[in-house]
């Protein structure tokens, strides 16, 4: 090494030494590194406490990565005579508290009841017990002000309204089936396990802005299908999903696999189910909901003679999905023609009658045997083919005969065309926010699924109870759905077996565009 060169390193060398050790001969400004201990050496720690610290280091390290996995459970059906809703269990507060919401993708708002509210239900004819958000009670909660950045962003979409006298960020909504809620808005603690990889799982936290009910009317006030809240999952800045992307918690993606037959139940995940049959279709842009494009409708393979502009999209028309709608709604226009195929279809082999105004059918063998298979045909060639039990419902025996109805609902006049829980059920549905598309499949929600771990990364889990396995080389978990045998059990005894839901698709339709059942 030449003489200049070793000179240069020990200049380099004792200007490190300086800035580290404080020599200062260099113009360096003095530092010592000092390390302490986050618990004395002379104190005694429990396990349980380090445990505690370790995880919650750990939830902050893994909420920098964009793409944790969040596995809700859920419980419910779509039957109108057992439930006729799917609901999942959230954990707010400190310390933290659990409730039942309504899982409800035609909503933007996750809001839970109050225990300042005075006219809400309390008790439920679900078998569950009702639980009362109490934000003095919370170690973590905040009232949301008036001058507030979200509370100005929302009052813009109509999601808030203002008090100046008591300067709280409130909101009043309506649905359509003539309930209504009221309260104010709270920020407080949501928690949940966070799924990152192979054994990675985070017991995670993350601040978030909710809905405080203290005044509700309607449907909501009956004790019959009483729950804690709704969660609201659209694509509005104060849903959970976009507030939970935002924050870089979890992926713009959320998936659900409802189950319809036997317990009910299903998946629900913050994350991209994957299924090599899931076929994808855009969104229309600039709705407020979930809305696609329905292009047609075609019996045992035949198209129904309907014009596709009564599915075109504009202020009182389109298509939406809505996992808060029990049935499904269809517009006049291709309502008649719909039930006329099927009618043509089964005349020779099942009895047509009519049963309070509702096109039904007496049969005495398999509807899977005896009715045709429809589909749904959206843009991008993306079909959606329904079963029999996907838009028939059974209204009982007859004679000795089961009598099977027709479960669309006829709306009068320009409208909006439903997809509801009796649709939706027992298939794969995942709302791709970042780009803008919903996909599905038809699949057996008992199963477990797989879940994309990581945008653009081939890594998957699948959802449910965790059992680890490999397949290729990609890292998989054997998440199965969690078990409601027995909630549904006691939701079953609790209703009765001869309980009628009195909702309003069995009386007349109503345009639902925020449904809550």
């Amino acid at each position: 090494m030449a003489g200049a060169e070793f000179f240069f390193l020990l200049l380099v060398a004792a200007a490190m030494a300086a800035m580290v050790y404080g020599g200062g001969g260099f113009g360096f400004p003095s530092s010592v590194l000092t390390l302490e201990r986050a618990f004395p050496v002379n104190m005694r720690v429990e396990v349980e406490a380090l445990k505690a610290r370790d995880r919650a280091r750990h939830a902050r390290l893994l909420q920098r990565v964009v793409g944790g996995i969040v596995d809700f459970p859920v419980v419910g059906t779509s039957d109108p005579y057992l439930v006729g809703l799917y609901f999942t269990k959230v954990k707010l507060g400190s310390p933290p508290r659990e409730f039942n919401v309504q899982i409800d993708t035609g909503s933007d708002i996750l809001w839970v009841t109050c225990s300042s509210c005075n006219d809400c239900p309390q008790s439920s004819g679900l078998g569950i017990q009702l639980n009362f958000f109490d934000s003095a009670s919370s170690s973590t909660a905040s009232l949301v002000s008036c001058s507030d950045a979200i509370c100005s962003s929302a009052i813009q979409t109509a999601s808030a309204e203002c008090s100046s006298q008591s300067n709280q960020c409130g909101y009043s909504f309506q649905y359509g089936d003539g309930s209504g809620t009221s309260g104010h808005y709270v920020s407080d603690l949501l928690y949940f396990d966070s799924i990152f990889g192979e054994y990675s799982i985070a017991n995670s936290s993350a601040s978030i802005i909710f809905g405080c009910s203290t005044y509700q009317s309607g449907d909501l006030t009956k004790t019959d299908r009483a729950i804690d809240g709704i969660f609201g999952f659209g694509q509005q800045d104060l849903s959970v999903i976009s507030q939970l992307s935002s924050k870089g918690i979890t992926p713009r993606v959320f998936s659900h696999c409802l189950k319809g037959e036997g317990n009910g139940g299903g998946i629900l995940v913050l994350g991209e189910i994957l299924d090599p049959s899931i076929v994808y279709s855009p969104l229309v842009p600039s709705q407020p909901h979930y809305n696609l494009y329905l292009q047609s409708i075609a019996v045992n393979g035949q198209l129904v003679p309907i014009d596709p502009a009564v599915f075109a999209t504009s202020s009182n028309r389109g298509t939406i999905i809505d996992s808060g709608t029990t049935l499904a709604y269809l517009v006049e226009e291709a309502y008649d023609p719909f039930v006329s195929a099927v009618t043509s279809t089964v005349s020779q082999s099942v009895t047509p009658i009519l049963s309070k105004g509702n096109q039904c059918y007496l049969v005495t063998s398999s509807i899977a045997e005896m009715f045709p298979p429809v589909a749904l045909d959206f843009a991008d060639g993306a079909s959606m083919v329904l079963k029999p039990t996907d838009y028939l419902i059974h209204l009982g025996f007859v004679d000795g005969a089961a009598m099977w109805c027709i479960g669309f609902q006829k709306v009068q006049g320009p409208g909006i065309t439903i997809l509801g829980d009796l649709v939706l059920k027992d298939k794969i549905f995942v709302y791709d926010l970042a780009h803008q598309r919903i996909g599905w499949a038809n699949y057996d929600c008992s199963l477990s699924v797989n879940v994309s771990l990581t945008s653009g990364k081939d890594e998957f889990i699948n959802a449910g109870q965790m059992s680890v396995s490999r397949s290729s080389n990609h890292r998989l978990f054997e998440l199965k759905p969690k078990s409601t045998h027995a909630l549904l059990l006691q939701i079953i005894m609790s209703i009765g077996l001869l309980f009628l839901y009195r909702g309003p698709w069995l009386q007349n339709p109503i345009i639902c565009l925020m449904c809550v059942g």
